[in-house]
Parts: C-alpha cells; sequence; structure tokens
C-alpha cells in the first residue's frame, strides 16, 4: 500500500531531511586519508543527538551502526571499520534520520585525497543520473521514467546500475512502497501521485552490475571487485515538481 503524505507531514519529513543534509556537510569536511568510516559513525551518532534526531538505521534488522560506510568496491552497506581511508579512496556514507517520528534518507559518494580521472567520471554520471531521476519524479509520470532515465544516460557513459538494490517509499517506516529501481524501460511501474515521498538513490560500478554479500550478511560488494558509487535523495512528489528533502 502506498501511503500518500499532506503537505505537513511532509514538512516533517524535510525538518528531518535538513538535519541529514547538515550532517553530510559536515562528514565531507571530515573525508581524508587516514580517518575511519568509525570516527564518521561515532560524529554522526553525536551530531544527529545534539540536534534531538536519531539514526534509523541502528537496530534496524539488527544492523548495529548509525550509518553505512561502503569503501571502494563495496556497493552499499558496509560495515564502520577502524581501518583508515587511504589517497584515492570512494566512500559511500548512507544514513536514515527520524526526527519527530518522520524520517529522511540519503547517501553520498566523497573522493578521498586524490583520486584518479576512472574515479572522478564514476562520480559525476553517478551524480547526474540521480538528478536525471529526479526530473521524472513528476505527477502522471510512472516509475519506470525515473528508472529508464536513470540507466540510460549511466550505460551511455560507460557504467552498470546495480540491480539487486532500489529506491523506495519512506514515511514513518524505513521501506514503504513503491521500490524504485534504477533501470528497466520508460511508461511501466506505479502512477506517480502527489504526497508520495520516495528515495531514489543509483548506485553505479566502473565493470559488471552483480553484486555479493559477504559473510556478514550485509555488505554488497561488486563481484568483480571494481569500484561503485552511489548518490541518493529523498524526493516528496508535489503538483509543483518534485521536491529534494535532503538537499544539500
Amino acid at each position: 500500500m502506498i501511503i500518500l503524505k499532506t503537505p505537513e507531514e511532509i514538512e516533517l519529513m524535510r525538518a528531518a531531511g535538513r538535519i541529514l543534509a547538515a550532517c553530510h556537510r559536515e562528514i565531507k569536511t571530515m573525508i581524508r586519508p587516514g580517518v575511519t568510516t568509525w570516527d564518521i559513525d561515532q560524529f554522526v551518532e553525536e551530531f544527529l543527538a545534539k540536534n534531538g534526531a536519531t539514526p534509523e538505521q541502528k537496530g534496524y534488522s539488527g544492523y548495529p551502526y548509525a550509518t553505512c560506510g561502503s569503501v571502494n568496491d563495496v556497493i552499499c552497506h558496509g560495515f564502520p571499520k577502524k581501518e583508515p581511508l587511504r589517497d584515492g579512496d570512494i566512500v559511500t556514507i548512507d544514513m536514515v534520520v527520524r526526527k519527530d517520528g518522520w524520517l529522511a534518507d540519503s547517501a553520498w559518494s566523497y573522493e578521498v585525497g586524490n583520486v584518479s580521472t576512472e574515479v572522478k567520471r564514476l562520480l559525476e554520471v553517478t551524480e547526474k543520473s540521480l538528478y536525471l531521476g529526479i526530473e521524472q519524479a513528476v505527477v502522471g509520470n510512472r516509475v519506470g521514467d525515473i528508472s529508464h532515465a536513470i540507466q540510460t544516460f549511466a550505460q551511455a557513459n560507460g557504467f552498470s546500475v546495480v540491480r539487486d538494490f532500489t529506491g523506495h517509499g519512506i514515511g514513518k517506516d524505513m521501506h514503504e512502497e513503491p521500490y524504485v529501481p534504477h533501470f528497466g524501460p520508460p511508461g511501466r511501474g506505479q502512477r506517480l501521485k502527489e504526497g508520495m515521498v520516495i528515495t531514489i538513490e543509483p548506485m553505479l560500478n566502473i565493470g559488471t552490475y552483480h553484486a555479493k554479500i559477504d559473510e556478514d550478511g550485509w555488505t554488497a560488494r561488486t563481484r568483480d571487485g571494481q569500484l561503485s558509487a552511489q548518490y541518493e535523495h529523498t524526493i516528496a512528489i508535489t503538483a509543483d515538481g518534485p521536491v529534494i528533502l535532503t538537499k544539500q
């Protein structure tokens, strides 16, 4: 069942989104060789507490951390670790924030130190694909229009689109209907309606789109060991067009 949100409820989600975006802005200043994803996770816990919010991921289906910290070939759901980031790495920090009962969700990929031209292209294309998807999140379109815009752009630039993980509806629960794939034909799937709130979160790989899961049951890696990147926003679908609730 798709749960439509009132304008007042969307404003409550926007409040959660503002805290999340402010947290990402602070994280950006922390990213450098030698910092650990464990350091970032501890910072996020403290930042959210100071702002009257909580990390929704912590405890979700047994997940033990406030963030996901995914480095290099990790597509998503990486555990924060005490291993220092190195010059040339990619790190994606993903978090879901609860404020006054409502949620916002956003992941962002960061370059660590001096990265290669190939890494810069991966990040640029992944971020651009997110915004092309957002442009399609308008009343009357279908979920497949978002999916197709992302896949078309990504593949035209030589990158593959992960199939195993999708965007989703969000509100008081982290995962609501509809699910939002980042690949597929246009004109298919759920019709988009005013009041829907969804995440769009393309994950692009340099190599194959196939994933594998580590023994921890969470960490998803590229099957061929190539690099992966992800950008994600929480989007409200309104009569005036898509509204980014996690805008930085």
